[in-house]
């Protein structure tokens, strides 16, 4: 007897092409000047989290599904522009640079993001997928002492996202994926440059709560969405994929 083949569906897949439905867009300050907000119609999703918190596994994942979907997505990160983003490793590679200069250099590499990657891609109609975005940069600045006020009025160029999911992941979990990931832990993201400790470990934990904390702070003015990232990366998806088919759908 011969066995009939069983077709395997895609994993993720969509029961049904979701044409997202649009949105009033607006900017968080004075924005872009000349970029007509009304015409960018596609979807901006934003993860969020501390270092180690599982963020570009879930971007891959939403990718893939929302790509199996029919979408057209873009990525965007922090350090990726084109214009800047080699320069900043070439300074951060020497621990040299004060922490205004650094809060502007990673402000410029976003803005040129903005204007060049995610701008044209919502106005395209694709779905941009943020690993990161102007949370993180102001988390990091409030800890090196940066003002708040300051920080608002530099990013008043960034679009308001459709959604953003911060992973809310214990800071022990955080060290074990950021060894298992480099083997090593990074200057800048154990917060070496504020002297908190001449261990890089240590430095790393008190750094990290700093930064959690000030998430925190901000969540209370941008509102974001808090999702248990201590599970699986499944696990995780499943409820990031499920809120954003409500961002789909316009709810």
């Amino acid at each position: 007897m011969v066995k009939k083949a069983v077709k395997k569906s895609k994993p993720f897949a969509f029961s049904r092409i979701v044409v997202p439905r649009p949105n009033e867009r607006r900017f968080y300050g004075h924005g872009i000047p000349g970029v007509d907000a009304s015409k960018l119609r596609g979807k901006l999703i934003v993860v969020e989290g501390c270092d180690g918190s599982g963020r570009s596994t879930q971007i891959q994942m939403l990718v893939e599904w929302l790509e199996s979907g029919g979408h057209a997505t873009t990525q965007v990160g922090l350090k990726r522009s084109a214009l800047v983003s080699e320069e900043l490793n070439l300074a951060q590679n020497g621990n040299t640079l004060s922490h205004t200069t650094l809060s502007l250099f990673y402000a410029t590499d976003f803005a040129d993001q903005l204007e060049n990657v995610i701008f044209p891609g919502l106005k395209a109609g694709r779905m941009v997928l943020a690993d990161r975005y102007i949370y993180t940069l102001m988390a990091r600045d409030l800890v090196r002492g940066n003002d708040l006020d300051w920080l608002q009025n530099i990013y008043g160029m960034a679009l308001i996202p459709d959604a953003v999911f911060y992973l809310d992941v214990s800071a022990e979990e955080r060290v074990q994926r950021n060894f298992a990931k480099d083997f090593a832990l990074d200057y800048w993201e154990s917060g070496m440059d504020l002297g908190l400790s001449r261990e890089m470990f240590d430095s790393f934990l008190k750094y990290q709560a700093m930064v959690e904390k000030e998430f925190k702070r901000l969540h209370k003015t941008y509102g974001f969405s808090i999702v248990d990232g201590n599970r699986s990366a499944q696990a995780i998806f499943q409820e990031l994929r499920s809120k954003t088919q409500a961002v789909l759908a316009g709810r």
